[in-house]
């Protein structure tokens, strides 16, 4: 009613609406109060907890009625007294491997719970996958129930250690990264905190959560320098962040300019750079964690940080993933970084030959012949092969140091994405123990290896003109991944080495692990690492017997 209409009622009436009048806009303005007060508060809503725990259950029994891992049972019982597992049974099936059920406000401590399958408790290695299902297992797991949480914004996620804890932090971490560093602040991803939950009844294995945390951090970097755009990740730009990325690591740093690598005598390597404006950059790094004397494990990184395949120019489709062809270089990098971070007691050299392959004036020309510090000659054939011409020079220079042997990764032929598609890298050696090692490793971390043939008829494919000793490309149809080995072969002294051509694990479409986003996969950094790893530990072992 109009306040205007009230001056003509009786003093009494007027007074009576007049005081309801009052009271409803009293009220009004209460209520008003009360929803900005609601407000703020949702806005200020205290930091959220979550927690991340496992159930077995064979996939393949309906009738199974799960078993909770011995953190989930204790969590169950101690917590909630039995009303996870209840709710769990209330909410339908069981999660199978990869799934997650998530649970509100089981008890005052942890705001969400989420509780992740993880298969049948009998996984364990299987000989025909070449894997360690168990270890896979925890690491889908963990990083499902992490990412289920990370939806709801959970401020921090603690997660157990499902049996094995590096795993289980390798598969926490990992899952967590993302490639969002160009995007705006406000518009991306909300990042928990990850932490290991642990229960003082129960053993804790807050070394192995370490390590895992160590091998997870290599490969996110890893696919930190990957996915840099290549105008900001030049050849001079990755030295600069490897000098600051390495910076009070343990690791010594050596950037290399373009004069040295001629006085080096490093053609090969000069002739790929010299169509793009950029400089070439040699990068030498060195970690001492045993006796000096000791001969270093010599790592290799093919650090091409833009690929365009010169005058043999690629199409489209294959250009757009090009800044990744670094990949080679990004994996040893991170390799050293966890080296230093875990103290493994072994002496490392790491030779990262850095440019960008590009059309230009000056650039390579089919047909063009290299003479190599070896004394061999090298034609260029197609100058889409440049991989090979990078790792030339490193290689011949890498026999200077006196190595136990040569690791070299790169991302030398996209046929053995045909071959395996992105399930493992693959793996060239002339020595029967170090494919035995990579391969182990390669069971542990999940990032699988393959051998390939390293056959001199391969060689013969290289070798077979009279007017060069070798050629970039060879004759003959396929086996292009076997052939930029036997090129590679053709520069190596005696002695122990491995190539790893990881061109189809570069990149990863996020449905290949649950555990990589989309993008670049930073593969085998976790599987380079292991291999090392287990040699030291190999050789401590034998030391002491």
């Amino acid at each position: 009613m109009p306040v205007h209409t009230l001056l003509w009622m009786r003093p009494f009436r007027r007074a009576k609406l007049l005081e309801q009048f009052l009271g409803t806009v009293s009220r009004r303005s209460v209520h008003h109060a009360q929803t900005a007060v609601g407000s703020t508060e949702k806005c200020s809503r205290p930091p959220s907890r979550g927690l991340v725990l496992g159930i077995y259950a064979d996939e393949h029994d309906r009738e199974d009625n799960g078993l909770l891992t011995p953190s989930a049972a204790r969590y169950n019982e101690s917590y909630t007294n039995g009303a996870l597992m209840d709710m769990l049974h209330l909410a339908g099936p069981l999660p199978k491997r990869g799934q997650t059920r998530i649970f509100f406000n089981l008890e005052p401590t942890y705001s969400a719970v989420a509780v992740c399958g993880l298969g049948s408790e009998c996984l364990g290695y299987d000989s025909a996958e070449k894997l360690d299902l168990s270890k896979e297992a925890i690491r889908v797991a963990a990083a499902s129930g992490c990412r289920a949480l990370q939806k709801l914004e959970t401020n921090r996620i603690y997660v157990e250690d499902f049996g094995h804890a590096e795993s289980a932090a390798e598969g926490a971490h990992m899952s967590m990264w993302i490639n969002q560093k160009m995007k705006k602040p406000e518009e991306r991803k909300f990042m928990p905190q990850l932490q290991l939950y642990y229960d003082p009844q129960l053993p804790c294995d807050a070394n192995g959560w370490k390590i895992g945390l160590a091998k997870a951090e290599a490969q996110n970097l890893a696919r930190e320098l990957q996915e840099a755009p290549a105008n900001h990740m030049t050849p001079t730009t990755f030295a600069q962040n490897v000098v600051q990325i390495l910076c009070n690591s343990g690791v010594n740093v050596e950037v290399k300019v373009r004069s040295w690598a001629e006085s080096q005598g490093m053609t090969s390597f000069l002739t790929v750079a010299k169509g793009s404006c950029e400089p070439p950059i040699f990068l030498e790094l060195s970690y001492y964690g045993t006796n000096l004397k000791e001969r270093p494990i010599v790592l290799v990184g093919q650090g091409n940080t833009y690929d365009s395949g010169g005058i043999c120019a690629k199409k489209l489709h294959a250009l757009k993933d090009m800044r990744g062809d670094m990949a080679g270089a990004a994996c040893v990098v991170a390799t050293c970084r966890a080296i230093a971070a875990l103290k493994l007691p072994v002496n490392i050299r790491a030779l990262i030959p850095l440019c960008e392959h590009m059309i230009g004036y000056n650039a390579m020309k089919p047909g063009d012949v290299i003479p190599v510090k070896n004394g061999k000659s090298i034609e260029v054939v197609n100058t889409d092969y440049e991989g090979p011409l990078v790792l030339v020079d490193a290689l011949l220079y890498a026999t200077s140091f006196g190595p136990k042997y040569i690791v070299d990764v790169s991302t030398i032929s996209d046929h053995v994405l045909g071959s395996f598609g992105k399930v493992c890298s693959a793996v060239f050696t002339n020595s029967e123990d170090l494919w035995q090692r990579i391969k182990n490793a390669g069971v542990h971390t999940g990032d699988r290896v393959w051998r390939l043939p390293l056959w001199d008829y391969f060689s013969q494919q290289m070798c077979s003109v009279q007017h060069v000793d070798v050629q970039n490309y060879g004759r003959g149809v396929g086996g292009e991944a076997c052939k930029a080995a036997a090129f590679l072969r053709e520069f190596l002294p005696c002695g122990q080495w491995m190539h790893i051509d990881a061109h189809n694990v570069m990149t990863t479409k996020g449905e290949d692990y649950p555990y990589l986003r989309r993008g670049m996969a930073g593969r085998p950094t976790r599987t380079l690492i292991e291999f090392i790893a287990q040699a030291c530990c190999k050789e401590k072992f034998s030391s002491h017997h």
